[in-house]
């Protein structure tokens, strides 16, 4: 499991970062400054480092400038500072990535995900009750017993886990797995939905949403 610091001062922004992120599956810690932030990284490892600019007692482009030259965690800085001259500043100081408030949490999830795809830190395997699921081997176990997927059938279950308790439009589940638009009605999603919650025995988790699509409740 992916472990991510959330460095904020607005105590709704850090709850919303935290809740949001949780969510998707990733254990996250929170400091509202700078100073205490630094504690934290020196004394545990982190995958990501989430960082806004402007901190009490150290801001965070100093935060910044002391991760980079002693560790080697990627950091987005988060901030609403909009100006270039703010972005490039962090950029050089080697930021990863910057996202401007307001955001939007879907933008911020696939960014994050974006990261550590760079940097290799994804989980190689996915826990969700007694279904383990290894993203790299493409295999599927239910309390240790294998489970045969097809490919499409797989890539169908790593989406819905990857977005567990969020409805997914049935269009935007179609362009993903199956790489092409959803032109017209077809029944190829709702026979491989049929499939996975037959073989994975889970009809009470994989939900229909009304004229939208799928939902996996976790």
């Amino acid at each position: 499991m992916n472990r991510i610091l959330i460095v904020e001062d607005e105590m709704a922004i850090r709850d919303l970062l935290q809740i949001g992120l949780e969510s998707q599956g990733y254990q996250c810690e929170v400091a509202s400054d700078g100073e205490v932030a630094a504690d934290f990284v020196e004394q545990k490892k982190y995958d990501l480092i989430l960082l806004d600019i402007m901190l009490p007692h150290v801001d965070g482009y100093e935060l910044l400038e002391y991760i980079k030259q002693n560790f080697d965690t990627p950091v987005i800085f988060i901030t609403a500072k909009s100006q270039t001259k703010d972005k490039i500043k962090g950029l050089h100081l080697g930021a990863d990535d910057y996202i401007t408030k307001p955001f939007e949490m879907g933008e911020l999830i696939a960014r994050v995900e974006a990261i550590l795809r760079r940097f290799h830190k994804t989980s190689e395997k996915i826990e969700i009750g007694n279904i383990t699921i290894n993203v790299v081997a493409r295999t599927v176990e239910k309390a240790g017993e294998k489970i045969d997927l097809t490919p499409k059938e797989f890539d169908l279950l790593l989406l819905l886990v990857q977005n567990k308790n969020m409805a997914l439009y049935r269009e935007v589940i179609f362009e993903k797995v199956w790489g092409e638009e959803l032109e017209f009605e077809t029944r190829t999603l709702d026979l491989h939905i049929q499939r996975l919650r037959k073989k994975l025995d889970w009809k009470e988790h994989i939900k229909t949403v009304y004229r939208i699509g799928y939902r996996l409740e976790v």
